[in-house]
């Protein structure tokens, strides 16, 4: 398991490269559709793998709380559990214990919080973390860390890249196969996030992940806190955008050299009757396209836009059909998909 850099744009720091898992070779940059719970919302895998995902991002929280640990491991694993051979990276649940829990106690050890589904306390340290992980088996493990809210102060972020950094070394020690990402941590200050990037590189790690981004600050300064470290990055090593984003977003951090990106929004849109198209973003519901009987994007070959029209999908929103949101989804994921794909042709011909 390894990552190996095949080309550097000449125009900007976009890079392309191959990164080898257990489950087959994942060509970057590379956008992860969120399966949090061991599924994508609405979707069959044979479909989204029809159109292209290489990989997928799940989460460590929800595994843990739903099915539970005793039946993944009885299954042979998560991917014996949901029954696919494709790479799959597993998140640590660290931004799931900040953004899904309404009482949590952060400690040096570990962070106690209350479920979102029964409100039962639990409390995640490095070494439960790494149980999880270890026994979810997936090709790409993330260190538990510490993510908090913008705005936050000084103090708060610099004691989230203490605790991060404290519990990434206790991971690595306790990691049991696959790879292992650290993930840089620091909120809006530059200066923590190099600290932090500096920590994680002294204790050397598979890749490196930006996390905390995307947590309600303006673009702007999500932009300026990647930039701040990327250059310090090694280049033998795949770089990894938390959480992000649009498509404008992926384009404009595959500039700066970011090789791996996931997100809800496709999945998330695709449910609420909103489509990402060539001509831009398409909100189904809207009574303009009642009797529009075009695709939802004439540039599209998804199964969605060769076989359905505006009107048929927009009809089964209204009429509270699942296969709206189905259809939808598919095509989102199915766009990313061949942006992804396009951004790789353009940084190979750059």
């Amino acid at each position: 398991m390894s990552y190996t850099l095949i080309h550097k744009s000449n125009s900007s720091k976009a890079r392309l490269g191959k990164l080898y898992t257990q489950h087959g070779i994942v060509k970057t940059p590379v956008f992860m559709p969120v399966g949090t719970q061991g599924t994508v919302k609405t979707q069959m895998f044979r479909d989204i793998f029809d159109c292209g995902v290489q990989m997928l991002c799940m989460n460590a929280y929800h595994l843990y709380l739903r099915p539970g640990l005793e039946t993944i491991n009885k299954a042979g694993g998560l991917h014996k559990f949901i029954g696919i051979d494709k790479p799959i990276l597993v998140d640590s649940g660290g931004f799931q214990v900040f953004s899904l829990s309404k009482i949590r106690k952060v400690e040096d050890d570990g962070v106690t919080f209350g479920s979102h589904i029964d409100g039962s306390y639990h409390k995640f340290t490095p070494e439960l973390v790494s149980e999880i992980q270890n026994t979810l088996a997936p090709d790409i493990k993330m260190v538990f860390d510490e993510c908090v809210a913008w705005p936050s102060t000084y103090a708060e972020a610099e004691r989230s890249v203490k605790h991060t950094t404290l519990w990434a070394k206790r991971c690595k020690q306790l990691n049991s196969g696959g790879m292992l990402f650290g993930i840089i941590q620091g909120s809006s200050y530059t200066d923590l996030r190099k600290r932090a990037c500096y920590e994680l590189l002294d204790i050397g790690f598979d890749g490196y992940a930006i996390g905390g981004i995307s947590c309600g600050e303006p673009k702007s300064i999500s932009y300026e806190c990647v930039q701040s470290i990327i250059d310090e990055l090694p280049e033998d090593k795949p770089r990894y955008v938390m959480g992000v984003g649009t498509p404008e977003d992926i384009v404009e951090y595959v500039k700066m050299g970011i090789d791996m990106f996931d997100c809800v929004i496709p999945t998330r849109e695709g449910r609420t009757g909103r489509a990402y198209t060539s001509e831009g973003l398409l909100v189904i519901k809207n009574a303009i396209y009642k009797q529009d009987f075009t695709p939802l994007d004439p540039n599209c070959d998804c199964y969605a836009c060769q076989n359905h029209s505006r009107s048929f999908i927009r009809h089964l929103f209204q009429a509270g059909e699942l296969l709206g949101p189905v259809l939808l989804t598919l095509h989102n994921i199915h766009f990313y998909i061949k942006l992804m794909e396009k951004i790789r042709e353009n940084i190979d011909k750059s």
